[in-house]
């Protein structure tokens, strides 16, 4: 199998803890080949394929030098065996326009995972509110009467941006409602951003799990991020503290009712965040934890998602347009 890999740049990978180098190492490890990109380096010119400028990367097994990577060479996604897209967030326009482009690329017979029309309409905070069975009291909105009226009603919420990662701009607001003006004006910049609210939840004093979900079924493991000392945020990122754990009952059932109706849109891989029993976040751009899990239980996560992913290749290709290149 050829695998082109869209991340971020590979010279930035913490290869100890990346989602990204493990899959890698995995696919190279079973004999596949591996190239690479960033969403930069993809175009699309009129009569002609989408192409994304590459480079064949090898693994050294060296940690401090982990990869070599041949001269860029141009080729057509179409022609790749399968297109892992691996960017991170944030969800902002330039992610949205890559993945048009890896949408012109299905077209023509490229197999991208996740599938970027999913991802466009799976954003990773808006995308729990398909499931109001399974979250808690939550809102969206640019209102400021509208959090003001939120946090009447529960006391204690959290606001965040819809577009942040590793627990960036999210902020707590107890009974007192001590600089709940200042944090509005911060995230909804006056009315002009959307943000999230929701009810805070105390069960994150025993942990944000992140539970992986594979072509619809959970991973048996989960990551439980601890927040330390009086950080109120559990995510790595933010000095949270990673301890993998066995799915509790209820979280596997969440998570295999929500896989069941995901998996089918073409996100092959999913990360939901889970409080206590309430899904936070449905995570789909760049889901991680795969080395933590690994390390700490042996159960081998990137070996479950490439298995996957090698079913997903197997399956008959996407239909392609005719009469480009």
């Amino acid at each position: 199998m050829n695998l082109l890999v869209i991340a971020d740049p590979l010279d930035h990978f913490k290869i100890y803890k990346d989602t990204t180098f493990a899959m890698m190492r995995e696919a190279a490890r079973r004999g596949h080949q591996l190239t690479a990109c960033e969403p930069r380096d993809i175009r699309w010119q009129s009569g002609q394929p989408v192409m994304a400028t590459v480079r064949d990367i090898t693994l050294t097994g060296d940690s401090a030098n982990w990869y070599s990577a041949s001269e860029p060479r141009a080729v057509a996604l179409r022609d790749v065996d399968a297109v892992l897209m691996r960017k991170d967030p944030p969800f902002d326009a330039e992610f949205i326009y890559c993945t048009h482009l890896l949408s012109q690329a299905e077209r023509e017979g490229a197999r991208v995972i996740n599938r970027p029309a999913s991802l466009r309409e799976h954003p990773e905070k808006l995308a729990v509110m398909e499931f109001p069975q399974f979250i808690g009291p939550t809102l969206v909105t640019r209102s400021a009467d509208d959090v003001r009226a939120f946090h009447a009603e529960h006391q204690d919420i959290i606001c965040k941006p819809l577009d942040g990662m590793g627990g960036m701009g999210i902020f707590r607001v107890k009974a007192d409602g001590l600089n709940l003006g200042s944090i509005i004006e911060t995230l909804n910049h006056h009315g002009a951003v959307t943000l999230m609210v929701q009810k805070f939840l105390p069960e994150i004093v025993e942990g944000d799990k992140r539970v992986l979900i594979i072509d619809g079924e959970p991973v048996p493991f989960c990551l439980a991020r601890i927040p330390q000392g009086s950080e109120v945020r559990g995510n790595l990122a933010a000095g949270g503290k990673g301890v993998a754990q066995p799915l509790t009952d209820t979280d596997r059932a969440t998570a295999r009712a929500i896989g069941q109706v995901l998996a089918p849109r073409g996100l092959l891989l999913i990360g939901l965040d889970i409080i206590g029993t309430k899904v936070t976040e449905i995570n789909v751009t760049s889901p991680t934890a795969f080395q933590e899990i690994t390390q700490q239980t042996g159960c081998d996560v990137a070996a479950l998602f490439i298995d996957a992913l090698e079913r997903r290749v197997a399956e008959p290709a996407p239909g392609a347009i005719r009469g480009l290149g």
